[in-house]
C-alpha cells in the first residue's frame, strides 16, 4: 500500500530473527519501541525457541515429580524468561541513545520482566510503571476483580526529559473556543459558558484554573504571588494599582518574586482594563482596586501538558475498535485500544523518527501512530513485525479468509488508514475561520517476509554460475543487499535506464544494482554518471573485460567526488 511513498514497515517473521536482521541498518536509530508480548498464560504462548538443556534433564536435576504450573511443561517461567531475553538485548542496540521502551505486561510476568530488563537496560535507566486501569474485571482471575495492567518503561540512557500527556478535554475546550469566537459571542458571556462547560465535563482543577478570556478568546488562568515557603519569607517591595495609583496589599509573606522579576511582568504586554472592572497589565491581573492582592497570569496553551501519570484509567474497548473496522467481527482475544498507545506514545518528545512495535498482534500501535500523526501532523514512521501464527480451524478470523495473524493486521492497518483519511476529509469540509486543512498522514505500508537468503552459497569443491536462488526475484536480492549494507528498508527503488542497461537505483544512487545481462562499457559510464555509493554486480553477467572497466569506471568517480565507491559482486 503506497509502496513507492511510504516509510512504515511491515515485517511478517519470527521477531527474533528479524531483530537479528534490522542491526545494521537501524542500530540506534528507533526512537521509541512498545510492545505487547505474550503474557505467558499458558495458552498464548507461541514462540519457540530452541534451548540446549531438555525437559527430562530438567525434571532430574531438580527432582520435581509435580510441577507448579499444571499443564505446563516444567519451566513455565524459564522458557518465557529465555524467549524475551534476547529479544531485549536486541532492542535495546535498535533504540537511539534517547530511546524509550514501553512493555505491557500483567501479573504473571512483571516481576520477571522488570528483572530482565534491569539487568539489560541498568536500574538506573528504569523510568517508571504505569498502572492502567481498564475499568472492567477480566473473568478469568482467581477471586479477584483484577482490572489492571502494567506497563514498564525503560531509557536506553538515563532519560534527559520528562515524559509528559495532554491535559483531559483540551481538543473539546479548543473547539468550544473556536465556536464562539466565530459566532462572535462577547467575553462575558463566553466566560459564562466556558464555566458551565467546565461544571457540566467536571475537569480536574488543572483546566478549570483557566476560566477567563482575552480578547482573542485564549484562556487564562491566575496563580498567586504570595512567597511559597511557610518557613521563609520573600522580598516586600510596594506595587502601584495601574488605575488608582495607590500600593497594593502586599501578601503576609512577601512577594514570590524579585521586584526586577515583576516589574518584567508588568512590561511584557498591554494593559487593558477587563468586563468586571479588573485590570491586566503585562502578565498582572490587579482587582478593580487595591484592597486585593494582584496574581500573575498563565494562558492554558502555555500548560496544555502534564508529567505523564503513573495511573491511567482508560477503556478496554480495543476489541470495540477492531469490530467498528471488520463489520463486527472479533478477530483478537484483548487487543490494546489505541488510546491507551496514543497516551504513551505521545508521551515521548518526538513527533517524527521511527517507531517500533515486533510483537504488533492486532496492529494497534500501527493504528495510535497513524492517529497520532493526524492529530499533531507528526511525521512518525511505523516498523511492526509478526510471527505468521496461523488462525484456529473454524475460527472467525479463519471463516473470514484471514489465514494467519500477520493477514489481520495488515488489513487492519489499510482500514484504520483509510478511516483516518476520509476522518481528515470530512474534518477539511468544515474548517473554522482562519483554520489550515489537515494533511492525511503515511498511511501506507510495505510487507516483506523474512526468508532465508536468496544467495545460494556454494559446497566445497562446487562451482555455480548463477547463485541466485531461482524462486527470488530482483526485488528479493534488493532488499538483501539493502540489509547487508546497512540501508533502510523503506528507501525509494525506481529502475533506471543506464544507456540502454536496466537497472535499479536506491535511494538516488546510494545503491546500484546490476541483474540483468548486457552489461557492457557504456552501461558502466552511465551508471558512473550517477555517482553512486555502492554498487552491486552479479558475478554471472561479468567477464573479465567488463570487471576491469567497473573497476576503472568507478575509480573515476571516487577521484571526481573524493569517497570511495563500495563495489560488491555476488
Amino acid at each position: 500500500m503506497n509502496w513507492d511513498e511510504t516509510e512504515n514497515l511491515y515485517i511478517e517473521g519470527d521477531n527474533l530473527e528479524v531483530l537479528k536482521l534490522l542491526q545494521r541498518s537501524y542500530h540506534g536509530r528507533v526512537k521509541l519501541i512498545y510492545i505487547d508480548p505474550p503474557y505467558n498464560t499458558g495458552k498464548d504462548f507461541v514462540y519457540h525457541d530452541s534451548f540446549k538443556d531438555t525437559i527430562e534433564n530438567y525434571r532430574i536435576q531438580s527432582g520435581l515429580g509435580g510441577q507448579s504450573n499444571a499443564g505446563t511443561n516444567g519451566r513455565f517461567h524459564s522458557i518465557w524468561c529465555s524467549m524475551m531475553y534476547p529479544r531485549l538485548r536486541l532492542a535495546r542496540e535498535l533504540l537511539a541513545d534517547d530511546g524509550i521502551l514501553l512493555m505491557s505486561i500483567d501479573e504473571i510476568e512483571q516481576r520477571n520482566l522488570r528483572l530482565i530488563a534491569d539487568e539489560i537496560f541498568g536500574e538506573v535507566n528504569f523510568v517508571g510503571t504505569v498502572v492502567w486501569n481498564k475499568r472492567v474485571p477480566k473473568n478469568d482471575n482467581k477471586g479477584l476483580g483484577n482490572i489492571h495492567e502494567y506497563v514498564l518503561i525503560y531509557s536506553r540512557s538515563p532519560l534527559k526529559y520528562q515524559l509528559t500527556m495532554r491535559k483531559d478535554g483540551l481538543e473539546e475546550i479548543e473547539a468550544l473556543l473556536a465556536d464562539m469566537k466565530q459566532e462572535g459571542i462577547p467575553i462575558p458571556e463566553a466566560e459564562r459558558r466556558l464555566k458551565a462547560f467546565y461544571d457540566e465535563n467536571e475537569y480536574d482543577r488543572a483546566i478549570t484554573l483557566y476560566n477567563c478570556l482575552d480578547d482573542n478568546y485564549r484562556p487564562w488562568g491566575k496563580i498567586n504571588m504570595s512567597w511559597p515557603n511557610a518557613n521563609t519569607f520573600g522580598p516586600r517591595y510596594d506595587v502601584l494599582h495601574p488605575i488608582t495609583g495607590v500600593p497594593v496589599k502586599v501578601p503576609d509573606r512577601g512577594w514570590r518574586w524579585k521586584k526586577e522579576t515583576f516589574d518584567t511582568q508588568l512590561a511584557d504586554g498591554p494593559t487593558y482594563k477587563r468586563h468586571d472592572g479588573s485590570v491586566v497589565q503585562g502578565a498582572i491581573w490587579f482587582a478593580p482596586d487595591e484592597n486585593t492582592q494582584p496574581s500573575s497570569i498563565k494562558y492554558l496553551s502555555d500548560v496544555s501538558d502534564m508529567l505523564l501519570r503513573s495511573i491511567l484509567s482508560l477503556k478496554s474497548d480495543g476489541g470495540v475498535e477492531v469490530e467498528r473496522l471488520f463489520e463486527g467481527k472479533s478477530f483478537f482475544s484483548y487487543p490494546k485500544p489505541t488510546s491507551i498507545l496514543e497516551a504513551l506514545m505521545s508521551s515521548v518528545k518526538a513527533s517524527d523518527g521511527i517507531f517500533m512495535d515486533f510483537f504488533s498482534g492486532s496492529a494497534a500501535s500501527a493504528e495510535a501512530v497513524m492517529r497520532l500523526n493526524a492529530t499533531d501532523g507528526g511525521t512518525r514512521h511505523m516498523i511492526s513485525v509478526q510471527l505468521p501464527e496461523e488462525t484456529d480451524e473454524g475460527s472467525i478470523a479463519r471463516e473470514a479468509g484471514y489465514m494467519n495473524l500477520c493477514e489481520i493486521g495488515k488489513e487492519r492497518i489499510r482500514r484504520a488508514g483509510a478511516k483516518i483519511a476520509a476522518e481528515i476529509d470530512e474534518a477539511n469540509k468544515q474548517l473554522r475561520l482562519g483554520e489550515d486543512p489537515k494533511p492525511v498522514p503515511d498511511i501506507g505500508f510495505r510487507v516483506l517476509k523474512l526468508d532465508e537468503s536468496g544467495i545460494e552459497r556454494p559446497k566445497p569443491g562446487e562451482l555455480l554460475l548463477d547463485v541466485v536462488k531461482p524462486d527470488r526475484t530482483d526485488e528479493d536480492i534488493i532488499f538483501e543487499m539493502m540489509l547487508k549494507w546497512g540501508l533502510e528498508l523503506t528507501l525509494p527503488i525506481e529502475k533506471v535506464d543506464a544507456a540502454g542497461y536496466p537497472c535499479y537505483s536506491v535511494a538516488c544512487g546510494e545503491l546500484v544494482c546490476c541483474l540483468a545481462d548486457g552489461l557492457n562499457m557504456q552501461a558502466l559510464d552511465a551508471i558512473a554518471d550517477m555517482e553512486p555509493r555502492r554498487v552491486l554486480m552479479l558475478d554471472r553477467i561479468l567477464d573479465d573485460t567488463t570487471k576491469l572497466n567497473a573497476v576503472q569506471a568507478f575509480k573515476r568517480v571516487e577521484e571526481k567526488t573524493g569517497r570511495e565507491v563500495e563495489l560488491r559482486t555476488v
